[in-house]
């Protein structure tokens, strides 16, 4: 009898495999199972194994992290390879405000850590807190001046522990789920004796002790008071300690004060407009004394931003193998992808390649680029702060220079034919058809650096939504947008990364409308390909009733191959779409590749369009098909312009 697969295993396949191996058995040729009370024994048996099975399952499962389902221990796994998943993060705001103080006259005032302000989004009101005190010194004229405060979405809460020796593994866990870890900060206040150098006296007295937060154990000694955040169960986090050789141990006794702050993560983004409401306090007779009054209206420098959702189950699974195949260094273009949403969690996708893949190339260089969750590209801030924090993995002699990303617009003209004996509600229809082309503009194949437009999945998408439906002709565009530079006379590059499909009589391109100085009217771009089809140049034109007139016969060049418009300078001083001229190609290929730092949209709102026609043959109505005239599938030359 053959042994049964450990995926095959259910209750019904146990209750025949003990029935099959009874009537292997002399004694059971011919016994009745079913219509004895053997069965309710059999099934006894089953049950048990079945369960049995199931619980051995999941335990090998959940051993390994590319199968594990519960977060407790894909996290454990993760740990084992040096990975810390991301907690939850705040959102953050950059606030100014100013206290006046010149009638106390106030050597220094301190911002205490805890609440500061409130903060209105569309969803409610959130706290807004800073994890540590900020003290600023006044003006001359009494004036204390906050500018730039960082104020992070949450509550802020403390915790502490006393430190007993007596439990063996005493464990210092914070209560609280949806903790920012980074806004931690762990004080520990130790009893220390002292001998005064007149009298010779002892004393004891209580010191505190501020611990850091270390990521690596480099130049870490016995003496070094660091801790460390290790996510548990529950999403919970503990807070663990050295053990005398590797960083300091907190003696016995000793008080340990853990403050932190509780987010809600995404929902605490776009706060714009705060209303003051921390604590304010300047030293008096050694003594804090709240300041009320002389507070001014706080002024928002940034709105609340990059506030995240904990690390995701799929994201550790993901990232946590690649970051330890990477060693937390950045050498390779790999291992800056790895790394980078590791530092930054507004992170969407991440394209990084060498320079030396530059034609011609660049040594030395590694290009970044960065899709965010939130907007569309990453702010001059945000790049400066991903730059200092690879210094620590990067090699030295590599420059890291970020781009942004360019988006490549992919536009579809799609007519689908429908039998009208099978669909009664055309406008459903449509609408079904739009839903299914947006969850694919969402997926995977598209939405990252690197994907691609898969033509045949599209056109899969679309025939899948109804029976009813039985074709679909669809071309497809590619789009780029030049942003330009007005009033100046500027070159301009436009790179799509895909080759263009070249049609001897020209006009393979075509452009929105914008003016440029010394010429009126309306200007559009063009193309006309040389004798090889390789190449061509770009000629500006004016059209007005029908006739096309030429203003510039050499206004740039374009390669169909390398699928690239250069435009020779030119001083464009307006377009008619908002700051943009939009230009648009028929590709080569419909598979439509994002190569470097280009990032693919699929356009399913814009200029894209979708036609509903009755197939005519299929639903009877002309069955000869004499007034059938199937569409077009290549886009027509005929059209010169957006």
């Amino acid at each position: 009898m053959s042994f049964t697969q450990f995926t095959n295993l259910d209750f019904n396949t146990f209750r025949t495999q003990i029935k099959d191996y009874l009537r292997a058995n002399s004694n059971f040729t011919d016994f009745d199972f079913e219509g004895s009370n053997f069965s309710i024994l059999i099934d006894t048996l089953a049950y048990n194994s079945y369960v049995t099975a199931y619980n051995t399952n999941m335990a090998v499962n959940e051993s390994f992290i590319d199968s594990a389902t519960l977060r407790e221990n894909v996290v454990s796994l993760a740990r084992n390879i040096g990975y810390v998943p991301r907690s939850k993060k705040s959102a953050v705001a950059k606030v100014n405000f100013n206290v006046d103080v010149s009638s106390i006259s106030a050597q220094q005032v301190k911002l205490n850590a805890g609440l500061v302000a409130l903060g209105a989004v569309e969803a409610g009101t959130y706290a807004f807190s800073i994890p540590e005190d900020i003290t600023v010194t006044p003006t001359s004229d009494g004036i204390a001046n906050f500018n730039n405060i960082e104020i992070y979405e949450g509550n802020y809460l403390t915790k502490t522990f006393k430190v007993d020796s007596s439990q063996a593994n005493q464990r210092f866990i914070l209560p609280n789920a949806n903790i920012d870890a980074s806004s931690i900060r762990v004080t520990v206040t130790e009893r220390t004796f002292f001998t005064n150098l007149n009298d010779g006296a002892g004393g004891e007295e209580s010191v505190d002790f501020q611990y850091n937060l270390y990521t690596n154990i480099f130049d870490v000694n016995e003496k070094s008071r660091l801790f460390l955040v290790q996510e548990i169960e529950d999403e919970r986090y503990q807070i663990m300690f050295g053990d005398n050789v590797l960083g300091r141990q907190p003696q016995n006794g000793a008080d340990i004060k853990i403050s932190y702050i509780v987010t809600d993560g995404v929902e605490g983004n776009g706060a714009a407009n705060f209303n003051f409401a921390g604590r304010l306090t300047y030293i008096l007779g050694g003594a804090d004394v709240d300041i009320t009054s002389g507070i001014s209206l706080i002024t928002t420098t940034q709105s609340s931003e990059n506030g995240d959702s904990i690390e995701s189950i799929d994201n550790i699974k993901y990232l946590a193998p690649r970051v330890y195949a990477s060693q937390y260094r950045a050498v390779t273009p790999n291992d800056y992808k790895s790394l980078i949403p590791f530092l930054y969690p507004n992170i969407d996708s991440v394209s990084a390649y060498g320079g030396e893949e530059l034609d011609p190339p660049q040594f030395g260089k590694v290009y970044i680029t960065v899709k965010p969750k939130n907007g569309e590209f990453l702010s001059t801030v945000a790049k400066d702060s991903i730059k200092n924090d690879l210094k620590k993995y990067t090699v030295a002699g590599i420059k890291q220079e970020f781009l942004d990303l360019m988006y490549l617009y992919v536009e579809f003209d799609s007519t689908v034919s429908y039998d009208s004996g099978f669909v009664s509600d055309k406008l459903n229809l449509q609408s079904r058809i739009l839903s299914a082309i947006e969850t694919y503009a969402k997926s995977s194949d598209i939405n990252s650096f690197g994907g691609r437009l898969k033509y045949s999945k599209l056109l899969s998408q679309i025939d899948g939504v109804d029976s009813g439906i039985t074709s679909n002709i669809t071309t497809l565009v590619i789009r780029r947008n030049l942003v330009p530079s007005y009033n100046t006379l500027a070159t301009y590059e436009v790179c799509y990364g895909n080759k263009f499909h070249a049609d001897l009589e020209g006009f393979n391109i075509r452009s929105s409308a914008f003016k440029i100085d010394g010429v009126d009217g309306d200007i559009y771009l063009t193309d006309f390909p040389n004798s090889d089809q390789s190449t061509g140049i770009v000629k500006f034109f004016t059209i007005v009733n029908s006739v096309i007139t030429y203003v510039n016969n050499n206004a740039g060049t374009i390669d169909y191959v390398k699928g690239e418009v250069i435009l020779f300078p030119v001083n464009i001083v307006s377009t008619t779409l908002e700051n943009r001229v939009e230009i648009e190609v028929t590709p080569e290929s419909n598979d439509i590749v994002a190569k470097e730092n280009l990032y693919i949209v699929l356009d399913t709102t814009g200029n894209s369009k979708l036609n509903l026609l009755e197939d005519v043959l299929v639903s009877g109505s002309n069955v000869s098909g004499t007034n059938y005239t199937p569409p077009s599938s290549f886009i027509s030359n005929k059209k010169y312009t957006r």
